[in-house]
């Protein structure tokens, strides 16, 4: 297992990965060390260019792990358009478990790979920001910053 620690307008993100996939994207420091890869500094420069504002859509391999359900959930987040947003029921009924929202919520929660899984891009059905891993703060500066570089953001 690979760490490598990045510096962002997020704070320090810990990005973890095999030789073949990333498999974690957390906020904070993790510290529990295990040295970088071509891959991690392939996703650190990913995450840069992000927060610069010049990349809309991520291209690494990514190995989120979690049940079949909350995989199907990250797959569907991933298809969420940059400067969008959604609602957990949305997500619910293309994951075909239309009255699942709650279940999305939590499988949301579980996400391992924030940001290049986006689920700060899930929203509540009234607009509102709900819980996010790296606070709601963070939250907002991600969505703001991706309404600001696409000029079309949508609330739900």
């Amino acid at each position: 297992m690979y760490e490598l620690v990045v510096q962002s307008p997020a704070g320090p993100l810990t990005l973890t990965a095999t030789e073949l996939a990333i498999t974690g994207l957390h906020f904070g420091e993790l510290g529990s060390g295990g040295g970088s890869s071509p891959l991690l500094e392939q996703a650190a420069a990913q995450l840069e260019e992000y927060f610069a504002g010049s990349r809309r859509t991520f291209d690494l391999p990514l190995a989120p792990a979690g049940t079949p359900f909350q995989r199907r959930v990250w797959d569907a987040l991933r298809e969420i358009p940059y400067g969008k947003t959604v609602c957990y029921r949305d997500i619910a009924a293309r994951v075909g478990c239309p009255k699942g929202f709650r279940a999305v919520g939590l499988a949301n929660n579980r996400n391992p790979i924030s940001i290049f899984i986006p689920c700060h891009r899930v929203v509540g059905a009234d607009g509102s920001l709900t819980g996010y891993g790296g606070g709601l703060s963070v939250k907002k500066m991600l969505l703001e910053l991706e309404a600001r570089e696409s000029q079309s953001a949508e609330i739900c």
